[in-house]
């Protein structure tokens, strides 16, 4: 049952007064401009503060890791039938796939993935070495039991650096297999890997070169969990971007630098009104 202080059953508290500086945000649900919400802790109460707050916010919750096999099956469940309850996919994390490729035991996770109640799978080679052949078959099982699957491409340790070309092959080969979207891999702390340097900044030259091999910008998911990350993707490829690991007490910031409701995009949108 839906909490009848759930933001999709009652107008805005501003509506009719301010009008967002940055029009054009997507309502859920969504294709562009999904925002991703890393979950490493959130519990039973954290949970119902945080949908009733923002769930019109969240597209997808992510448990990170492994971290989904550290309840216990009841409450997994009950959290699970929350999340979806309030029009919001969940998924456990890549690393946890990564795992059951490893061991051998795809079907079987697949299987107590869907019991407990998961909506979206993760298919991710961070860690491990997957090859192309067994990264597909994994998509198409997942596919094949009812799932939405992201994909992830990049590697978690900074030193293990994936050629932009392969990542453009990568993606390419996700989406023609059946992934809904892809992720560029930045992990939780959004340093060192990925489009991020090792204090977090934005390296705006392997951005655009993996911009540069891919037809539908609106097929990508970059993980940006600190602040000036989402600002540089916002503004350079606007509020619909899709955005991952975003921090569950950030939902709303994002919202509000989407909107030009924070000082830096509304500054953007003041001068923007000004020109024109």
């Amino acid at each position: 049952m839906s909490h009848p202080l759930n933001p999709s059953f009652s107008p805005k508290a501003w509506d009719g007064v301010i009008r967002m500086p940055v029009e054009g945000r997507t309502a859920k649900p969504r294709s562009a401009g999904l925002t991703m919400v890393i979950d490493k802790n959130v519990g039973p109460r954290q949970l119902e503060d945080l949908l009733d707050l923002a769930a019109d916010y969240i597209d997808v919750i992510k448990l990170t890791f492994g971290t989904s096999a550290f309840y216990s099956d009841v409450l997994l469940k009950a959290k699970t039938e929350r999340v979806r309850a309030a029009g919001v996919e969940i998924m456990p994390g890549g690393t946890f796939l990564e795992v059951a490729v490893w061991q051998g035991v795809v079907d079987a996770y697949l299987r107590r993935a869907r019991d407990l109640g998961f909506t979206t799978i993760e298919v991710s080679d961070g860690t491990i070495d997957i090859d192309p052949a067994t990264r597909a078959d994994v998509i198409k099982r997942s596919l094949d039991r009812g799932f939405k699957v992201i994909t992830e491409v990049g590697k978690k340790d900074p030193t293990d650096v994936v050629p932009v070309a392969l990542m453009h092959e990568l993606i390419g080969w996700d989406l023609a297999t059946g992934a809904s979207k892809v992720i560029i891999e930045a992990r939780e702390a959004g340093k060192g890997v990925g489009i991020f340097d090792k204090d977090g900044k934005t390296r705006l030259d392997e951005m655009e070169a993996i911009v540069a091999g891919v037809a539908d910008l609106g097929s990508l998911i970059w993980e940006a969990p600190l602040k000036n990350q989402q600002q540089d993707l916002i503004l350079r490829f606007g509020p619909n971007v899709n955005l991952g690991n975003i921090p569950p007490e950030e939902i709303l910031a994002l919202e509000a630098l989407r909107q030009g409701v924070r000082g830096d995009t509304l500054k953007n949108a003041y001068l923007a009104s000004r020109r024109s």
